[in-house]
């Protein structure tokens, strides 16, 4: 299952770049696409959730 989060603060590639560095510390499957600035997740909920504490973690909001 695919899910997509939206991030508020993902506009730069520094950004992009800090979120694929917290990402690639766990075991998620994702995608980060700066253009529309989101993170493609592939997984259920638990990976989501993992995900998403990542990503909060990294200093952004999960919309």
């Amino acid at each position: 299952m695919k899910t997509i989060l939206f991030i508020r603060d993902l506009n730069t590639e520094e950004a992009a770049q800090k979120i694929t560095d917290a990402l690639s510390e766990t075991r998620v499957d994702f995608e980060v696409r700066l253009k529309d600035r989101c993170v493609a997740i592939e997984g259920r909920n638990d990976v989501v959730y993992t995900a998403k504490v990542a990503i909060r973690e990294a200093g952004f909001n999960v919309d």
